[in-house]
C-alpha cells in the first residue's frame, strides 16, 4: 500500500515525509482494518516531525484524522459491519483500568497509545485500528468534512467544556487564534448562545470570524470592548496565553488548548490575580468525541477545508506552518 513515511525528524521545508510502498497489516483479535478515504492534518503532526515532540516509533506513518471504510473485522467483533464509515482520533488506547480511566479521563491514561505518533495513523491507504478507538460519523458530515473534527473540533470541544461557559449557558468567550479548531469551536460555542470575542493576526482571519458570528476580531495584543468571562488560546505561542489572561475578568479561566506551547515568559502576578486561572488540554477522551459529534451536528458545523493528494502531505503541513490554510487542511487518499 502506498503512504506518506516519516523517518527522521527534520524541518518540514525539507520535505521530511518520502511517499512509499509499505505492507499492509491484517487485524489481530479486537482490531479492525480500515480503507482510509481522508485524513486531517494537524499541528501536532508539524510538532512531532519538527521534533517539538520525541519520536516514540521509527519509521512513522503519522495522521489521526482519520476518516475510513471498515474492511475487515478481526476476531471478536460483532457491533460494526464491513462497509461501515467511521472515525479514528489521536487517542488510539487506554487501559481502562488506572486511576485517570476509571474517572473517565482516559486522555490521561498513564498508558495510553496515540495514532499516528505511538502506531501507525491515517497517511496511507490502509490502517488498523482498536475498536474503542473508532467511532461512526453523522451523515450530516461528508468525508472531507468529517476529518477535522476528530482531533481539532474534539480537542477544542474538550477545551470549550473547560471554560465552564456550557454550563452557564451564557458569557463572553475570548479565542486566541483562528485556526482549524478554533473556527469549528466558534460554530459550537455560539449555538449555544455564547458570545465571541477573536484575537487573531491577519485580516482574512479575523474576516472569517466576524462571518461566522463573532462580536468582534482583532490582534492578540488589541483591547477588546468587553471583560472575558473565559478565553480559550489555540495558537502554540506562550506571549499569547499572557494577552488573553490580562483580558479575562476577575475570576475567569484561560484554557490552553495546544498539545505543544512555546516557553511562558515574564508571567507577571499581577495578571493572574483576582482568582484566574490557567487550565490546559491534555489530548481528548472518547466522551468528548462522541459529544463533539453529535453537538457538531445540532450546530451544523462547516468546517473550511483545502484538500491535498496523499503524495503532497510534506506541502500541506508546510502551508500549515506558513498559515496559508484557511480552516483545516486534508488529505484525500482514495
Amino acid at each position: 500500500m502506498k503512504a506518506m513515511l516519516l523517518n527522521k525528524q527534520a524541518p518540514i521545508e525539507s520535505e521530511p515525509l518520502v511517499y512509499s510502498e509499505v505492507d499492509r497489516n491484517e487485524p489481530n483479535k479486537g482490531e479492525i482494518l480500515l480503507k482510509v478515504i481522508c485524513c486531517g492534518i494537524c499541528r501536532t503532526d508539524l510538532h512531532i516531525i519538527e521534533s517539538e515532540l520525541p519520536l516514540l516509533k521509527i519509521p512513522i506513518i503519522l495522521g489521526h484524522q482519520v476518516v475510513a471504510i471498515v474492511d475487515e473485522l478481526g476476531e471478536g467483533i460483532n457491533d460494526i459491519n464491513k462497509g461501515d464509515r467511521v472515525g479514528v482520533p489521536w487517542l488510539y488506547w487506554s487501559c481502562g483500568k488506572c486511576k485517570y480511566c476509571i474517572k473517565d479521563l482516559e486522555n490521561l491514561c498513564d498508558n495510553a497509545i496515540f495514532t499516528g505518533y505511538s502506531v501507525d495513523g491515517g497517511y496511507a491507504e490502509y490502517m488498523i485500528a482498536k475498536r474503542n478507538s473508532v467511532y461512526k460519523i453523522p451523515r450530516i458530515f461528508d468525508d472531507l468534512h468529517a476529518a477535522p473534527l476528530l482531533c481539532g473540533g474534539s480537542v477544542g470541544y474538550r477545551a470549550l467544556k473547560l471554560t465552564g461557559l456550557l454550563e452557564r449557558g451564557e458569557g463572553n468567550l475570548g479565542i486566541f487564534g483562528f485556526g482549524s479548531s478554533a473556527h469549528m469551536i466558534a460554530q459550537v460555542a455560539l449555538n449555544k448562545g455564547l458570545e465571541i470575542y477573536v484575537f487573531t493576526r491577519g485580516k482574512e482571519r479575523q474576516e472569517h470570524a466576524l462571518s461566522l458570528g463573532a462580536r468582534w476580531a482583532g490582534s492578540p495584543t488589541d483591547e477588546a470592548p468587553v471583560r472575558l468571562d473565559a478565553a480559550i488560546v489555540f495558537a502554540p505561542a506562550g506571549w499569547v496565553m499572557i494577552e488573553a489572561l490580562k483580558r479575562l475578568d476577575k475570576g475567569s479561566r484561560v484554557v490552553l488548548a495546544d498539545i505543544y506551547m512555546t516557553p511562558i515568559e515574564q508571567l507577571e502576578y499581577r495578571h493572574i490575580w483576582l482568582e484566574k486561572e490557567i487550565k490546559s488540554v491534555a489530548n481528548v477522551a472518547p466522551k468528548d468525541v462522541k459529544e463533539f459529534l453529535e453537538e457538531a451536528s445540532k450546530a451544523h458545523v462547516k468546517p473550511n477545508v483545502t484538500v491535498y493528494m496523499l503524495k503532497d502531505a510534506n506541502k500541506a503541513l508546510n502551508d500549515l506552518k506558513q498559515g496559508k490554510i484557511k480552516g483545516s487542511g486534508v488529505l484525500k487518499i482514495t
